[in-house]
């Protein structure tokens, strides 16, 4: 498997469980710092490396009047001081192939959004920088057919690639976790990602109502995802999810991290003690 270098930070091929954490979207830089720094501080002592996600804009909304985020320039300074101050690198959206080389300046990983993952020019865009390109796969796409997008990526030169699982269409409006999918990404030879905070979601009803998403189910999915054998646990997170402008019904409360992070991280260090061991015979 291709190890994923992010500064000091190796993804895959056998190294340790990685946290990508942050709030859903920058609502301001006061919140990204003081949150980034309190990930930072629990990442330090539980002893798993971080990476800070935020979003500097939210393209997709149910609606034209909810909050979007800060502009480009606002929110790439944002990300930017976290990098500097906290010290921990950064990952956000792209949503527009005209910003790739702007945000290939602050960002140490590019991610592309489910729903623009086969958007050819977006990804080429963000392949081209050379940076580490994230791809959240559509929740209508299978996961052996994420080949196509990785073939786009390599195309171009770029073998630092992540694939994250957020669930795929169940009827209309809920998500289902195939944990096959862990596997069947991985035969891509790149390190496979959960997003287990946006595969909770209830699409259809807006995120700020409490009925669009199911969080208590975070910790069922994190668990059987590290047991299945993923490389990093994506979580989106707050410390005020009640009041936060973006997924307030789908973040992890950051008060609750710890818990949770110490449950998975067990798990994680009995599944990297079992041999790994292959169908006898191939696949039936």
């Amino acid at each position: 498997m291709n190890c994923v270098k992010v500064n000091n930070i190796s993804i895959g091929d056998g190294n340790p469980l990685v946290l990508i954490a942050g709030p859903c979207v920058i609502e301001s830089e006061k919140l990204v710092l003081e949150t980034a720094d309190s990930i930072r501080t629990l990442a330090e002592k539980l002893k798993i490396p971080f990476i800070f996600k935020s979003s500097y804009r939210k393209d997709n909304r149910s609606s034209a009047r909810s909050y979007q985020g800060l502009s480009l320039k606002e929110g790439l300074r944002a990300l930017a001081r976290v990098r500097s101050q906290v010290g921990v690198p950064v990952i956000s959206d792209i949503h527009d192939a005209h910003d790739a080389d702007r945000v290939a300046d602050v960002l140490d990983i590019i991610q592309i959004p489910a729903y623009l993952c086969m958007q050819t020019s977006l990804v080429l865009a963000a392949a081209r920088t050379g940076k580490p390109v994230n791809i959240k796969k559509g929740q209508f796409l299978a996961p052996e057919d994420v080949r196509h997008i990785v073939g786009k990526i390599e195309g171009e030169g770029n073998r630092n690639i992540l694939l994250t699982e957020r669930g795929s269409c169940f009827g209309y409006h809920n998500l289902v976790v195939d944990m096959r999918s862990f596997q069947i990404m991985r035969e891509t030879g790149y390190p496979v990602v959960f997003d287990p905070t946006h595969a909770i979601r209830v699409y259809g009803i807006s995120s700020s109502d409490p009925r669009g998403g199911t969080p208590q189910y975070v910790p069922a999915l994190s668990r059987a995802a590290v047991a299945a054998g993923i490389d990093a646990l994506f979580i989106e997170t707050h410390p005020d999810c009640r009041s936060a402008l973006c997924d307030a019904a789908s973040m992890w409360p950051l008060q609750n991290l710890e818990e949770l992070l110490v449950q998975v991280l067990a798990i994680d260090q009995c599944a990297r003690s079992q041999k790994a061991f292959k169908y006898p015979g191939g696949a039936p």
